[in-house]
């Protein structure tokens, strides 16, 4: 084989290889997941919320791959979305003492925001908050990649 030919089918075998390394880390997460929450389990824990707002996918950080949109209750003792999230892996619920939409701001204010617990699944979900949280010291409540330290999605609930 000339030179060429081997340059070539080396470079498309490695293209289609990160094609499918890239549509793994996509499709991964969507196949453990768990089962999410119905649509009546969110909603009677939600009833007890004190606080509620709204994931929208117009965020400034938010893209076709990086999105949340519904409704989040925030409670004494949890969190939840009936809605849905863009799927991926390894994210986390924050609360947060204000609203960020950019993974810059969350950069800057990391540091004064609480970790509640991780998301599994992408549609609906409820996330018990730890004891000694209490929501009503923050503002907002924020969905993180840790893996890929990329926004997810952010709601201000007061």
């Amino acid at each position: 084989m000339k030179l060429r030919s081997v340059t070539l089918l080396i470079v498309t075998h490695l293209a289609v290889a990160a094609a499918g390394f890239a549509a793994g880390l996509y499709t991964l997460p969507i196949l453990v997941a768990p089962t999410p929450p119905t649509a009546a389990e969110v909603q009677a824990t939600a009833a007890k919320a004190l606080f509620t707002g709204q994931f929208r996918r117009d965020l400034k950080d938010s893209d076709a791959l990086h999105w949340g949109e519904g409704t989040v209750s925030v409670g004494t003792d949890f969190v939840t979305l009936l809605g849905r999230l863009a799927p991926g892996p390894d994210y986390r619920l924050y609360l947060a003492p204000e609203f960020v939409e950019t993974e810059a701001d969350f950069a800057r204010l990391k540091a004064g925001m609480v970790q509640v617990g991780s998301v599994r699944t992408f549609e609906n979900f409820v996330v018990a908050v730890p004891p000694g949280i209490d929501p009503a010291k923050f503002s907002a409540v924020i969905v993180w990649c840790e893996a890929f330290g990329q926004f997810i999605t952010a709601a201000r609930y007061r």
